[in-house]
This record gives C-alpha cells, sequence and structure tokens, in this order.
C-alpha cells in the first residue's frame, strides 16, 4: 500500500546519508579485485549501519509535537524498530565483508582483520558496541520470546551504551568526524531527553472517575492538578498510574487515546483489558494521582474541507472517534459531512453506542451507522455503500484491532479508493 511521503522522511534521509557522502570520497569506487570491493562494501555498510543506530535513537525522543512531521507517534516507532533492525543487519555485513576482504591473503590475515591485538582499541570498540547491539535487541525482535514490558524498558538502556561506543568507533577511523558529531549529538541527546528530562515533564493529574462500559472496559475520567495538557481530537498520551493499590502497572506509562473533547476540562480516556496493566487499571482507586504525557498522534490533523469524511472504528479503537463526536457535540466547526461507522461485535460491546447516537440526533451533518459482526458478518463494500453510497469519494479514517485494519484497508483500496486518502491507526506496539 503506497503512502505519500512524510516530511521528516526526507530529513531523515539527507541525515543517513551525510556521513557516507562525507566518505565517499575516501572509499574510492567498486572496481579492482573482490578484496577490494568487498572492503568498500564493508565500509559502506559500516557507515550506514551506524548513521541508522544513531537515527533510531533520535526519533525515539518522543517530544510532543516531533512526531507529526513522520506521521504520527505509532509510526515514528515503526520507523525506529525497523531503523533498528536494519542497522543490526547492515553491522553484520559490515563485520562479514571486512573479514572476507581478507580472505585472499589468508586465513591468519581475516581474523587478525577482524581480531587484532588489543593495541587496536578502535576496532576491540566496535565489537563491544555489537554485543550491546545484541543484548538489546534480542528481546525487541521476540528472539527469546514476547518480552516482559519492564524488563525490556531496562534492557533498552544498553542502546545508549551501545550507540556511545559505536560513536567512539566511528570517530576514530573516520577522516572527517563532524557528521558523526552532529549524529551523535542527535541521537545521544534524545536518549538523554526521553530517559532523563521528559519524565519531570509530565503533567500531574487525579482519577476522579471509573466509569465501567462494558465487560473489561472502563473510561477513566481524570481531573487535572495544575494546567493540564491541550489535545486535539484523535490524539493520544502515555498514562502513569500511581496508585499504590495496583497489583500491576503502577509507575509503568502506557499509552492509551483520549476520548474526550478538546475544550473538556477532564481527561477522558478509554481503557480496554488487554494485558497486566490495562486489567488493573479496570479496579484503578478513584481520588489517586496518575501522570500524563503527550499528546501525541495526528489521526485528525489533515484537513480537507472539501471531502466529507467517513470514520470506522472498531473495539477500542472507537475512541479516537468518539473524541472527535463529542468535540462535535460542543460545537466545533465541522467541514463537510462525517459519517461514522461503529464495528462491534453486538450491542453489548458497543462501549459508547448510545453516546454517539445522542451526537448524531443533535448534531446536523454527522451520522452514526453500526455494524455488528455477529449478526452481519465482517464488513462489505455492499454494507457500506448501503448506508454511505458515497464512501469513496471521502476521505476515510479508520482506527481498530489490526485484523479489522488490514479487512478495512484492503476492502477500500480493491474499491479504487487512493490509500493517499485512507488515514489507519493502530497501537500494536510497545
Amino acid at each position: 500500500m503506497r503512502r505519500l511521503p512524510r516530511p521528516g522522511d526526507s530529513v531523515l534521509i539527507v541525515a543517513l546519508l551525510l556521513p557516507l557522502a562525507v566518505a565517499l570520497p575516501r572509499l574510492g569506487g567498486l572496481g579492482g579485485p573482490p578484496e577490494l570491493w568487498l572492503t568498500w562494501v564493508g565500509r559502506v555498510t559500516g557507515i550506514l549501519g551506524l548513521a541508522m543506530m544513531l537515527l533510531a535513537g533520535l526519533v525515539s525522543c518522543r517530544v510532543p509535537g516531533f512526531d507529526r512531521p513522520f506521521g504520527g507517534l505509532a509510526r515514528l516507532w515503526r520507523l525506529h524498530h525497523w531503523l533498528g533492525f536494519a542497522a543490526f543487519i547492515l553491522v553484520m555485513v559490515h563485520i562479514l565483508a571486512l573479514g572476507l576482504a581478507a580472505v585472499p591473503a589468508s586465513l591468519d590475515a581475516a581474523v587478525a582483520t577482524l581480531f587484532p591485538p588489543p593495541s587496536q582499541g578502535a576496532i576491540w570498540l566496535g565489537w563491544l558496541a555489537w554485543v550491546a547491539m545484541v543484548v538489546f535487541l534480542a528481546p525487541t525482535f521476540d528472539f527469546f520470546g514476547k518480552p516482559h514490558y519492564q524488563r525490556w524498558k531496562r534492557l533498552h538502556l544498553v542502546s545508549a551504551v551501545a550507540l556511545l561506543l559505536g560513536l567512539w568507533h566511528a570517530l576514530l577511523l573516520a577522516g572527517e568526524a563532524w557528521p558523526w558529531w552532529l549524529l551523535g549529538i542527535a541521537g545521544l541527546g534524545a536518549i538523554a531527553w526521553r530517559k532523563g528530562v521528559a519524565p519531570q515533564r509530565r503533567h500531574p493529574y487525579r482519577i476522579e472517575q471509573v466509569v465501567p462500559l462494558a465487560r473489561g472496559v472502563v473510561e477513566l475520567v481524570l481531573r487535572p492538578e495544575g494546567g493540564g495538557i491541550r489535545h486535539h481530537a484523535g490524539q493520544f498520551v502515555y498514562l502513569t498510574p500511581l496508585d499504590e493499590g495496583l497489583v500491576a502497572g503502577r509507575g509503568e506509562e502506557h499509552p492509551y487515546t483520549i476520548a474526550s473533547a478538546p475544550s473538556d476540562s477532564r481527561l477522558r480516556i478509554g481503557i480496554k483489558d488487554l494485558g497486566d496493566a490495562s486489567h488493573a487499571l479496570q479496579t484503578v482507586t478513584p481520588g489517586t494521582r496518575a501522570l500524563i504525557e503527550g499528546p501525541y498522534g495526528e489521526f485528525f490533523e489533515r484537513r480537507f474541507p472539501q471531502r466529507d469524511m467517513l470514520w470506522l472504528g472498531g473495539g477500542i479503537g472507537i475512541t479516537p472517534f468518539v473524541g472527535g463526536a463529542r468535540d462535535l457535540a460542543t460545537g466545533a466547526v465541522m467541514e463537510g459531512h462525517i459519517h461514522l461507522f461503529y464495528l462491534a461485535s453486538d450491542a453489548v460491546r458497543a462501549y459508547y453506542q448510545e453516546e454517539l447516537v445522542d451526537i448524531a440526533e443533535r448534531v446536523e451533518g454527522f451520522t452514526f451507522t453500526q455494524h455488528y459482526s455477529r449478526e452481519k458478518g465482517a464488513m462489505t463494500e455492499a454494507y457500506l455503500r448501503q448506508y454511505c453510497p458515497d464512501f469513496t469519494e471521502r476521505e476515510i479514517y479508520i482506527c481498530g484491532p489490526p485484523g479489522m485494519n488490514h479487512h478495512l484497508n484492503r476492502l477500500l483500496l480493491d474499491q479504487g479508493i487512493p490509500a493517499s486518502r485512507i488515514h489507519s491507526e493502530v497501537f500494536d506496539f510497545l
């Protein structure tokens, strides 16, 4: 599925290629015997691998607003994940290519290239950086099964050690060091912000109410203790509960979509029982404190005043649309007509249905339709066309479980709708 490039993507590409462009005149060409081009490949992959590592650190900074040029924090985390994975592969190629380049001379020469005397500290710094990469990437890529969340977070701190060692390795070997200083300050500075500064900038809230919506689903109502945050409909926050009575999740941060209108004096967050932390929040004690970080995301930030919108929400993914509908109910200016389809297994699992029906009755231009899979099966083109005949001409927003998102994206693309008009969001990252 082709997507339009984001402004932030261009910045990442330029930053990635900068150290390579500076180093290329010293690397020579690809001509000559195999050992020469293997050496060239080894050096190029080493440069790109370290650059990707540093950029993976940069995009993890999680400064509110920084994610928007990249298409939101969910997409930024996917970039972080794949930059880290690609960096690991490139570093492996870097090691293998340099070793093979020395094989024509002798096996002893190949071993000496990879494992030189201790006096060649720059090479051993590279090996230490590789070991640190293995330590923190192994659980990230599920080499040993699904990682425990807090254990994964603590182990991920080793990434800063890997970056520092890799940067030191490059600075000792590079002819022009300034690109590495630039990327090093950006990558390591972002990690320092994430782990040192950002936790001190969280907003204190107090949990005022815990409203049951269905079995295993509640809405937390939080009152700010201070200025609070300012958000747009469709954004999300990281919630850190401080209730000492929680059996799990106390002091842990997890992402949740905001379900309240931007003008609401309270912050409302819908939470479904999907794990230990979210299960514990079903019975969190009213009156206890929580910390909020954010907001993040840009789900509804694209504006198309000449085009009506189609919203497709399911599961706990209905929450950004609830926030949008509540915003409309408070008198927010609506650009075109909006039709919301609520995909649920049955009426019991349609958490906000009554409120959404009421908003649709009061707000002109906002239409609401339920779809129950136990009665109708999966959503079809015929069902969409029956209730929203012009759905192929609309700007489309999807949020729900991964399976639902995949099905709807495929269905809509099969109708010839350009991918640039389909905006989906799913929180399937840690």
